[in-house]
Parts: structure tokens; sequence; C-alpha cells
């Protein structure tokens, strides 16, 4: 069993052994049963609690709202002191609409979580002597980790074996260079930043491979103790913030127009329970309760679309900056081009084909395990040579600084060492060259030659490394400072041709107002090549040596105009992408690299792939199922039609509701009875909620998404003052209409106002829904039968038997006429408000 003791609080202070003793493991790893009683006793590897909200507790939040539970609070003391009936068919209405948001929250929630399982990150673990991939929440301490280059470290580890092994621990010391790991045993005093033979749980693997033994997990890692110190949030997107900002502007309004109407009330001698409960009931119909429900159902119907699109959604708020997003910067490797590396040929110096160059680049790539690449994979591919001479003895993995990747075979009772990589990165490390079979000549006398070479290939498209060899001696293992004093063998000339329709996929992006950026470590002559093939005609390049020389106050300046950066670095793209923003850009970034993370972060949108490395996935946004921009622009237009449809809920919101809850709560104050009992009320609320729930299934209209929109409280503000004034003035025709000319009762005032305020509601939605004449843009077929249906049954209800229960009373038909006189008057009247305000606003 464990030794659960306070032995393992400086675990870097013990050996390897002695960490393997205190957490009963070994190196064949935990038995599947082992770790899921550890599993059970430490609880899930996550920082905080899994958010999975249950039915029950998603039900009951449907109803926490301060005025809801006012609301419950008078109804209670209604049955207590008066009319039991309507207090019960107002909680009854209460309840109904809480249930109607439930289900349709419950069902978004279900589906964003089978969505996320589809891009779940796992990392490989030795589960009963054997490697098995496993998702990082289920790690346990004892586990035994088998990591390499792009691995996301998932709990605080001790090193049992290591080779080469950099890590990127920015997230933890803020050291934005890699540290060296190897196994080691330390003083317990040793500080953070200087713990070699650790690895700590957030940071991720540049290079090189590791077996690691899991020693603590979750919170009790050092960066779980961090975010618990200092209770780390990600920050909140516009749209996020838009939202919150929404949410109160209403509440304020609702709160002041609510108190200022009970006050009143009570001042003209009314019962004061009556007054609460009209108040009550129209903070109801005015507070955006519905907000949540609306945005959470808009934006996981959003996100099911998209992952039609073989686009997975991993942040829901991010459909918002993603449908906002006017700059899309991205590798050419995959996205622009197949991705599918193809080998061409094996050449020398001279440019002529080389048989040595090729065998040379077979063992290279045959004998390579530490990084799995497209590069490796075309030259096991294409060539073919009998190794069974050569052994294997060592490995100098890849990594992003050095460019390259050396293996040590044993030949014939010497050591050769074949490192491949870079050209400029080879030639750094070589001091001849070899000219024919073994003739040696300096590489100074011929690097002019090679180099042109390299550039008219490059020209024409071709990817170029080079490969070069060493003897060794005797010496079994090598380390990077072996890679010196090099024979330059020839290069190896790769073609990743472009995709097929990428020129269309390009000019579909800038239609939709979205403009694309290259950012390649490629050379600048391989990068115009392939521009120049996709259609960008006479790119603007900016170079890595002048990126270099520019200021970041200058960047700003100059990336807009900027169609190609190449021969960047990877601690650049980060530079590039926060240029963008500055420069007001709404920007994404494409990245499936160890060297894209930064830059992904950056990012207004962090946009990867399935297959990319976990560190790139788990910093990403969104995920693509495939590597494709034309997967791309399907998610662009998708998320921009679920911000679409988000808007129109608020417009509605702002509309229609607030105007008829202004005009009811006015109405109160000059008419002797209350325009409507707070049952009616609530009614009306419940009634106009049907065609907003279908709002995420609504069709968008061509111009909405033909560019980026984005969040502006103050088009809000404008909108709700405009149609709340025309909703108003049509609510007040109604009232003067009823009681001056038609001169009914208070009850027949009621069901009139009652049907004309519901019909009124619906078909404005209808109306608002499109900046077109209403009629001229198709509603999505759920909103219109549902529009329909409520209609239908506003109009019915009052000549039913349950219209006693809400104290409605049939209408004659000829009052019903004048009734729809005033709504067809106000249709129009909106159509009108409509067109002069969107041609005076912009969104």
């Amino acid at each position: 069993m464990m030794n659960e003791t306070n032995s393992l609080s400086s675990f870097w202070s013990l050996s390897p052994e002695n960490c393997l003793k205190e957490l009963d493991s070994s190196l064949k790893g935990l038995s599947n049963a082992e770790a899921k009683e550890r599993l059970s006793r430490f609880g899930e590897n996550r920082l905080t609690a899994k958010e999975k909200t249950s039915a029950l507790g998603l039900l009951l939040n449907q109803f926490k709202s301060p005025i809801i539970l006012l609301l419950f609070m008078a109804a209670g003391l209604s049955v207590i002191v008066q009319d039991a009936a309507d207090a019960i068919i107002i909680l009854g209405i209460v309840l109904a609409s809480g249930l109607l948001g439930f289900w349709q929250e419950y069902g978004a929630m279900n589906a964003v979580e089978k969505l996320l399982a589809m891009v779940q990150i796992t990392v490989s673990v030795f589960r009963e002597g054997s490697a098995t991939e496993l998702p990082l929440d289920n790690i346990v301490p004892g586990d035994i980790l088998n990591l390499s280059a792009g691995n996301i470290i998932p709990a605080d580890s001790i090193l049992l074996e290591s080779k080469d092994l950099f890590v990127n621990e920015a997230t933890l010391t803020g050291e934005t260079f890699p540290v060296e790991k190897s196994v080691n045993e330390l003083p317990p005093e040793t500080p953070l930043a200087k713990r070699i033979n650790s690895l700590w749980m957030g940071t991720h693997i540049i290079s090189g491979q590791a077996k690691a033994l899991v020693v603590k997990t979750g919170k009790d890692t050092e960066f779980g103790s961090i975010s618990e110190r200092l209770k780390l949030r990600p920050p909140e997107n516009e749209f996020e913030v838009g939202v919150k900002k929404f949410g109160y502007f209403l509440l304020h309004i609702t709160l002041l127009l609510v108190l200022g109407i009970f006050v009143i009330n009570v001042f003209l001698e009314r019962p004061v329970l009556d007054a609460f409960l009209f108040s009550l009931a129209l903070s109801v119909g005015l507070t955006p309760q519905l907000l949540p429900a609306i945005i959470s159902i808009n934006l996981s119907h959003g996100a099911k679309k998209m992952a039609e699109n073989k686009v997975i959604v991993k942040r829901l708020s991010a459909i918002e900056n993603f449908g906002n997003m006017n700059v899309i910067c991205s590798d050419k490797t995959g996205t622009l081009t197949e991705g599918t590396v193809q080998f061409h040929s094996s050449l020398n110096s001279n440019g002529d084909k080389s048989e040595e160059v090729s065998l040379h680049a077979f063992i290279n790539a045959s004998f390579e395990t530490g990084f799995i690449n497209s590069i490796d994979e075309a030259i096991r591919k294409d060539l073919n040579y009998d190794l069974s001479d050569y052994t294997k003895t060592d490995e100098i993995p890849y990594d992003f600084i050095r460019k390259r990747l050396s293996i040590l075979v044993s030949h014939k009772g010497s050591h050769l060492l074949v490192t491949k990589g870079a050209l400029t990165n080879i030639l750094d490390v070589c001091k001849f060259v070899r000219e024919g079979q073994s003739a040696q000549v300096s590489l100074e006398a011929v690097r002019e030659k090679i180099q042109k070479l390299y550039e008219d290939l490059s020209a024409q498209g071709f990817r170029i490394l080079g490969i070069a060899s060493k003897q060794i001696g005797s010496s079994s293992r090598v380390s990077k400072s072996d890679e010196e004093g090099m024979v330059f063998l020839g290069l190896l000339v790769f073609h990743d041709p472009p995709k097929p329709k990428v020129h269309e996929t390009i000019a579909s992006l800038r239609n939709l107002g979205v403009s694309l950026k290259v950012i390649t470590g490629d050379n600048r002559h391989v990068a115009r090549s392939l521009c120049s093939q996709i259609g960008l005609d006479q790119p603007k390049a900016l170079y890595g040596e002048e990126l270099n020389r520019v200021s970041d106050e200058a960047l700003i300046h100059l990336v807009g105009d900027v169609n190609i950066f190449a021969e960047i670095e990877p601690n650049c793209k980060e530079r590039i992408i926060i240029a963008l923003k500055k420069a007001g850009n709404v920007v994404g970034y494409i990245g499936d690299g160890i060297n894209d993370v930064s830059a992904l972060h950056s990012a207004d949108v962090g946009i990867s792939v399935e297959t990319a490395v976990d560190v790139a996935k788990n910093a990403a946004d969104i995920v693509l199922l495939e590597k494709d921009l034309e997967v791309l622009v399907e998610g662009v237009k998708q998320g921009r039609v679920t911000f679409a449809n988000t808007l129109k809920y608020v417009f509605m919101a702002t509309s229609a509701n607030f105007g008829n809850m202004f005009s009811m709560a006015g109405a109160s104050l000059f008419l002797p009875f209350l325009p409507l009992l707070p049952k009616q009320i609530l009614l009306t609320n419940f009634l106009t909620d049907f065609p907003e729930m279908t709002i995420a299934t609504d069709q968008v209209d061509t111009e909405m998404i033909s560019s980026p929109k984005r969040w502006d409280i103050s088009v809000i503000r404008k909108f709700m003052l405009v149609f709340g004034l025309v909703s108003s003035f049509f609510d007040y025709l109604t009232f003067g209409v009823l009681q001056w000319v038609l001169h009914v009762d208070p009850e027949q005032f009621r069901s009139g106002w009652f049907i004309e305020s519901v019909v009124s509601a619906s078909l404005i939605v209808l109306v608002i829904r499109t900046r077109n004449l209403f009629f001229r843009s198709k509603p999505g077929r759920p909103l219109f039968i549902v529009t329909l249906l409520v209609i239908f049954a506003t109009i019915l209800l009052p000549y039913t038997p349950i219209a006693e229960v809400f104290e409605l009373a049939p209408l004659p038909l000829e009052f019903l006429g004048i009734l729809f006189g005033i709504i067809l008057l106000y249709v129009t009247m909106a159509e009108v408000a409509k067109h002069f305000f969107y041609k005076r606003v912009k969104i």
C-alpha cells in the first residue's frame, strides 16, 4: 500500500528507487485495479472540480434569480393572506418557464460534452506492464509516464530515465528558455527553477524523451497550489464582457422601473400585495432571465453545426471571436499545402543525384524515434536499403533550437553519426563537403555553390534539408557537442504541393472579410513560390532578419500590409500576433506544433488540429478535425450565424418585451385598475418565450455573415430606445382604443391587451430577426411554426374554459378586427423604423 507520509514533500531529494518504494509502484507501472482505487482516493487529476452540472442543479439554476425568488415568496404570502388559486397559477407559470429553459439548456450541455470528448488529450502511461493512452484526468500518483516532444506534463513527477530532455517551464518560473532535465538527486532546499530531476504539471516537453514517476496530482501539484492561492480563471473575452454589460444594463432599468411602479401604486392607495406582485411580474418580463439559457442554446447549437463541418469548439464563448475574426495567420504546411510531404530526390553538392545521400537519409529516418514527422515518413516510404549491418546505438532527438536530428549507428566495427536538418543549421556544424565517393573539400570553397543550388530549388517550391555525417570512433554514446566538424553529404529535396482548391478557399475567406497571412519558418523563396501558386499575387513579405530590426511600435503599422512572414523564428510568431491585435484586428492563429503554443495563447482565437501535439491542442480554443482552410471557412460562417442569432434575442429583449412592460407600467398609473393581472403578465412572458427559444435554429441573412461583427452595447441602447418607443406608442394606442373608443370593462380590457401584447411581440420577432423586409427573409422552420402556434393559441385562449383561470373574457369579432388593425400598423411602423435605423447605425 502506498506510504502516505510527508517523505514525498521534497521528492526531488530522493532517488528514483526510493520514490518508487514510497509510492508502492514499479517500472512496469500500476495495475488497473490499483489505479482505479487510487483514482477514487485522490480524485481526478484536475485543478478544479469537473464542471459537470447535474440535471437537478441545472433545473435549480433556472430559479436562482433574486426576482424569481421574491416572486415565489410573494406568491406564498398571497396563498396565506388572500387568493390561493392566483398564487398557484403564478407559481405554475414560473415553474413551466423554468422547465422550458431547463429542457433546452440540458440538451445543449450534453451535446457540448460529447463534442469535447472528441478532442480529449491523452498521455502514454504504463499500466499492467504495457504502455496505454489515458485521459489526463485519470493519472494517479504512482503512474509511470512515457513522454516525448510535444507532450503536456500532466502531474508533478520525478525522472526515471531521460534523453536530451528539454522542458518549457515558463508557466511556473517565467523563464522563456527551455530547461534541460536529467536524472539526479538534489538537496531538499533546491529552488523550483533548479530542480532539474523533476517535471511539473502545466509545463511541456520541447524535445527529447523521458520516463517519469507521478508523485502528485491535481491540487497537490505546484501549479495546483498556485492556482488555488490566486484563484486563477481564464480571462473573459469580448463576448462574455458584452453579455455581462447587457445584463447589468437591463437589470438597472428594471430595478428603477419596478421600484418606481411599486411606490406609485402604493401612493395611489392600491393593495400593497397586489402592487408588489404586479411589480415583480413586470420585472420578470423585463429582466433578461432567459439570456443565459438562450446564449447557452445558441452557442451549443452553433458548436454542433460547426462539428458537422469538422470544427470542434473547446470554449463556447470563442465562437463569437471566431465569427468576428478578420485576420487568420497560418503556417503553409498542411493548411495551404497537401501536408503529405513527398520525397523528390537526393542530391550531392553539385546537384547530381546521389545514392550515398539517399542511404544516409534512410539510416537517419529509419532509426529515428524521438519525434514523429512527415519528413521521415516520406523518406522511409520512398527509399529502401538493407540496414541489417547497421545497429543504432544512440540518438540526439530533433528540437526547434538546433533544428537537427542525429543518429549514431555502428557498422562494421566503426561508429557513424548521421545528422539531418535545416540546411543552414547543418552547414553550421560542417567543416568539409564530400566530393565524389571519398574526396573531401573545405566547406568554404563550395558554400556559395550550395547556397545557389538551395535558392534555385526553393524558388521552384521545393523544401530542402541538409544531411551530414561523421566518424565517431569507438564511442557508443553521443551528445550535442559531437555535432561539429562534420562532412556535408548533400541535399534532400521534398515536395508538398498546394491543395487543389486552396486559391478558391482564400478567395472565400477574403469575401468574408478575413485576410490570410502566412507565417512560416521556411525560406523566402519557398514561401514566395507557394504564394504565387495559390493566388497571392505580388504579396508583400517581411523576413526574419528584417523583423528583428523592426521595433514593436513600428511593427504595429507594418503588419497590416504584409502577407508573408518567412524565415520566422518560433518566438517571433507571438510578436506578430500581438502587433496585429494592437492594430485593431481580431486575430486567429492556426498551429499544431510545440513552437506554436505562445502564438495560440496570444491570438484572439487559437486554432489547432486533431493531429497536433498535445500542448498545441490544449492551448487552442478551437480544434479542426481536418487541417484545411475550407473547414475554417465553414466554421467562420457558422460562428457568425451563432453570433447573429444571439444578437437577435438581445434585440428582441430590448424592443417588444421592454416596450410592452414599460407601457404596462405607465398605464397602471392612470388607469383605475391594473392593465394586466400578475398571472396574466407572467403568461404573456411565458408565451413569448417560445419563439425566442427557437432562435438558435433560425436562418441568417447573407449580409450578417459577409463581414465580421462586433458586440456594441451602444447600438443595443439605441435599438432599445427606437423600437421600445415604437412599441410603446402602439401599446398606448391600444389602451386608448380599448378604454375610450370601445369602452370595454376591465376584464375585456385585459383580454384585448393580452391578445395584442402576445401577438404583436410574436410577430415583431419576425421583423427584428432580419434587416430586410420580413417577408423577403425566410425564417427558420421551427421559429415560424412556433410563432404561428403561439399566435393561434393566444387568440383562442379567451374563448376556452381555461380563460376563467386567467380571468380572460371573450371579445366580439369586430373588437378583434380593430386590434389586428393596430398590430398591422405596428408591424408596418417597425419595418419603417428598422429601415431608418440600419441606414444610420452600422452593425
